[in-house]
């Protein structure tokens, strides 16, 4: 079944028994928070929430019901994009990337299911009233304070959106950029944009401030799960988010024109916050934050978005998330980026057989990857080719090992590390870009990085001893010991 809103979301998630109505009245001022928090950190990652009468962070009562923590387990991951597993949709990327020119007509034949595939991916522009639309609030009827921003953390400078889209348009080329950015509520109208300096919308606005041109940016709260995910995905400049969505949910995603410029907006969004920011202005100041790496990043100065208008459905859902000590909801949506993108790692480096960012390394700090290694040195053309993969760019760790340990697994990845290495020979360090939320890094997005080489050294490594194996049982103790288990009376946990 195709998921095309937010609430066909929230219904599918209620009926499969993943989702809680949360009836009593609860408070975006950290209530919600910590609520939220306690789930995220049980078992599987907890329920997905739907506060149904949130107070807002004064204590009035909200016309908008709070949904949180949806994309907060596996179950709940693979039901947002339409898939049985994340590694599923990865197999879907490398049957396209592994297409070979066909030769013969029985090839060309055969090729065309995937070229219609990939016809159905481009956004739409949907017909009729658009649903995002049924409400039009513009300027001085808008107070963006009446929608339930939450107050998340008690250090933060205030209310937060969470769970935006931020849509931008590069100016030169025209190719549309979305994004997850966390954005201030600091007034009225007025909003504080916190892209990073590596972000694709961050490079559309420091692009128009040079020409001194207001910048339209569009804030779709809400819309069908797979753009939501989207929003996240490290995608290239060029890939619209959008286009990628369509690929994942199937069909195509459909939009519509805001009313106060001309970006496109999904159609079937729960709320959109049109404005723009004028690079005449200011910076103002954004911040402290909660984030996502268990501490407060710092006050720091961005853009001022000016609200134009705030169009929404009648009975608009709010979406919300949270991020602070891992693990929380990012983790699984991290996660279905590293299953999902594991095939175009690969096209540069097909020696990759897996790789892992584990919750704890809050996906920039530690990343596990195996290979198969064919020649000495190997190891250290793998980290060098992550750190020039986009965002790969910022990871501070690469531990690298043999294509038989499961990085999946940190404790068998750590436990074989461990052991293979020799720290002086194995551990190299080197300097480049550091995430923007690093408080730790020497100067401000610029630190350094360490990588280890935890495969089995070659002989033309320097490694002249003999490289133990692993201690495993043989099969038929096994079996034995399987087929007289029951009479032991042993009973595991």
């Amino acid at each position: 079944m195709t998921l095309d809103s937010l609430r066909d979301f929230v219904r599918a998630l209620d009926d499969a028994g993943e989702l809680i109505r949360v009836r009593e009245p609860v408070s975006a001022d950290r209530e919600i928070t910590e609520v939220a928090d306690r789930c995220m950190k049980s078992r599987g990652g907890g329920p997905a929430l739907l506060f149904e009468h949130p107070l807002l962070v004064e204590g009035r009562p909200s016309r908008h019901p709070v949904a949180i923590n949806l994309f907060g387990s596996l179950r709940r991951m693979t039901m947002a994009l339409g898939a049985s597993s994340l590694d599923e949709i990865g197999d879907r990327i490398h049957a396209l990337l592994s297409t070979q020119v066909p030769e013969s007509l029985a090839a060309k034949l055969a090729l065309l299911p995937k070229l219609a595939e990939l016809g159905r991916f481009p956004p739409v522009r949907a017909t009729g009233p658009a649903p995002c639309q049924s409400l039009v609030l513009r300027e001085h009827e808008l107070d963006v304070r009446d929608l339930p921003h939450l107050h998340c953390w008690p250090g933060d400078g205030g209310s937060y959106i969470t769970f935006p889209m931020v849509i931008t348009r590069d100016p030169a080329t025209g190719i549309r950029n979305v994004g997850l950015y966390r954005i201030h509520v600091q007034g009225q109208r007025e909003l504080a944009m916190h892209w990073q300096r590596h972000k694709v919308g961050a490079a559309h606005w420091r692009s128009m401030a040079t020409k001194g041109e207001r910048m339209p940016v569009a804030i779709a709260l809400g819309a069908d799960p797979a753009s939501m995910y989207a929003a996240s995905a490290p995608l290239p400049p060029f890939v619209d988010e959008f286009l990628f969505a369509g690929f994942l949910r199937d069909a195509p995603v459909a939009l519509t024109r805001a009313v106060t410029s001309d970006l496109e907006v999904p159609a079937e969004a729960e709320m959109v916050l049109e404005g723009y920011i004028d690079p005449a202005e200011d910076l103002v100041l954004e911040g402290p934050f909660g984030d996502h790496t268990g501490f407060y990043s710092l006050a720091d100065r961005y853009p001022r978005v000016h609200v134009t208008a705030i169009t929404m459905r009648r009975d608009a859902i709010y979406p919300a998330t949270i991020v602070g000590r891992p693990p929380m909801e990012d983790y699984f949506l991290g996660h279905a980026t590293e299953r999902i993108f594991r095939p175009l790692l690969r096209l540069t480096m097909p020696e990759l057989v897996d790789y892992h960012m584990p919750a704890y390394g809050i996906f920039h700090n530690l990343v596990f990857v195996s290979i198969r290694k064919e020649y000495p040195g190997q190891a250290w053309k793998v980290m060098n080719g992550l750190w020039g993969q986009g965002l790969m760019s910022l990871a501070k760790v690469i531990v690298v090992l043999d294509h038989d340990v499961d990085v999946g697994n940190p404790e068998e990845a750590w436990w074989v590390a461990l052991n293979h290495i020799d720290p002086e020979r194995d551990v190299r360090f080197t300097m480049g870009p550091i995430d923007v939320l690093d408080h730790s890094s020497r100067a401000f997005t610029y630190g350094s990085k360490m990588g280890i080489d935890a495969t089995r050294k070659w002989r033309e490594e320097g490694f002249e001893r003999q490289w133990p194996g692993p201690i495993l049982m043989d099969e038929e103790t096994k079996r034995k010991v399987d087929a007289k288990w029951a009479s032991l009376g042993i009973r595991l946990p």
